[in-house]
């Protein structure tokens, strides 16, 4: 296992939270904010997509989501994968995956545009690459932890700030098709060497439990079962991506139905992007101070108040404002359910239970941007859509917070019994 790697591969991966490991972590950085791109084309050319292949809109939307699902359960199979031959060459393998989905999406059949993102993208391709690196990027540190986590996450929002508005240009130059086709090429162009260098084998990682249950209960956490814990975790983790989701794939479109320019909404999702990547820093540091579960509760809240306030703003600068708050808000989700994990739970158990709670937040992902598209074209409009996603949000808030209540309940009963 990776994990257990040899006295040589240990001796090549250096130190934990050392300037090697944040080397390592600013490389595994840039190969998200390449990767996650290919998931940002149908996002941007949803209305000539839809338009080519029968003019719904749920045709494209339902692609993004299959690329999100594929990336979850993707996660699974590639974070077993690479305990066994390295997280260097599930990201390589990854990245040509991804190259061929985007060819075979460009065929011009819904199919092809399903079986494209939903296998080749998802499933083989940046599942080969998320889920691995998660888990990698942990065993380099232990005092930062949290900000690593916060760092490399932020490769989604570097994507999402840097891809859409080149993606517009090219789409209106040379179609969508060819801008698949050219940027599948460029991914395997510029990830497979850049993995192949470095990517080195991580440190070992002692297996130690950390904010667990009470001692003499291993199978404890928070004062209840391990599993019972781990399922509230995975249900709050979907939850919490359906509303997510919804702004960052339909932003574009909803700026079309309001009149916009496409160039302003996909500027606008690049602001609601770029404050994601800026703020995801800010919540990184946080979670290494007041731990994950609390992370997650403030980002719940602010993501909450964000995305009930797109029911109600329909001009450009109110989009503009409203997007850059939900940015600031959302991003600090998903680095905080990792790092709940693997302060909850022992560090063995990181290659599965990283990958299986990256998998529900896809799948919330997925479902909310498949759902907003569905409700959009029952409705015709996109209002409804954020209220729906708005009571999700409520449900994961009503999660987080018992859970941060058991937490303290047990911090306080362990204090008192010392």
């Amino acid at each position: 296992m990776e994990a257990q790697a040899s006295a040589g591969e240990r001796k090549l991966g250096g130190r934990v939270d050392s300037r090697e490991a944040w080397l390592i972590a600013i490389a595994a950085l840039i190969v998200p904010s390449i990767s996650f791109g290919a998931t940002y084309i149908v996002i941007v050319a949803l209305k000539p997509i839809a338009a080519d292949l029968g003019g719904y809109r749920s045709i494209p939307a339902a692609a993004a989501s299959l690329a999100m699902l594929g990336t979850g359960v993707g996660g699974l199979a590639m974070g077993w994968l690479a305990e066994r031959i390295g997280t260097r060459l599930t990201v390589m393998m990854g990245a040509v995956m991804m190259c061929a989905g985007l060819i075979l999406s460009s065929g011009g059949e819904v199919w092809q545009l399903y079986l494209g993102h939903g296998l080749l993208v998802g499933f083989l391709g940046n599942g080969a690459i998320n889920a691995p690196l998660y888990v990698y990027i942990t065993r380099w540190f232990e005092r930062r932890r949290g900000t690593a986590l916060a760092l490399i996450a932020s490769g989604q929002y570097v994507a999402g700030a840097v891809w859409p508005s080149l993606f517009e240009r090219a789409i209106a130059a040379y179609g969508w098709r060819q801008t698949m086709i050219g940027f599948g090429v460029l991914v395997a162009l510029l990830i497979v060497p850049l993995a192949a260098l470095a990517l080195k084998p991580p440190p070992a990682s002692p297996d130690i439990r950390t904010a667990t249950g009470p001692r003499g209960q291993p199978d404890r956490v928070l004062d209840l079962p391990a599993g019972t814990v781990f399922a509230l975790l995975a249900v709050a983790s979907f939850l919490c991506c359906v509303p997510m989701a919804m702004p960052t794939a339909h932003l574009i479109a909803l700026c079309g139905d309001l009149g916009l320019q496409a160039n302003t909404g996909a500027l606008m999702l690049s602001v609601l992007l770029s404050c994601a990547f800026i703020s995801r820093q800010f919540w990184g540091w946080l979670s290494d101070r007041i731990g994950g579960l609390m992370t997650l509760l403030l980002g719940s809240l602010a993501q909450a108040t964000a995305i009930i306030a797109f029911v109600f703003t329909q001009d450009e600068a109110g989009l503009f404002a409203v997007a850059a708050v939900f940015g600031l808000g959302f991003s600090g989700l998903i680095p905080a359910y990792i790092l709940t994990a693997r302060q909850l739970f022992p560090a063995h158990q990181a290659s599965w239970r990283m990958p299986a709670l990256l998998l529900t937040g896809m799948s919330g992902m997925a479902a909310g941007s498949w759902l907003a598209g569905m409700i959009y074209d029952y409705a015709g409009f996109y209002a409804p859509a954020f209220a729906t996603g708005f009571a999700f949000n409520l449900a994961n808030l009503l999660i987080i917070g018992n859970l941060v209540l058991l937490g303290r309940r047990t911090m306080l009963r362990t204090a008192r019994a010392a």
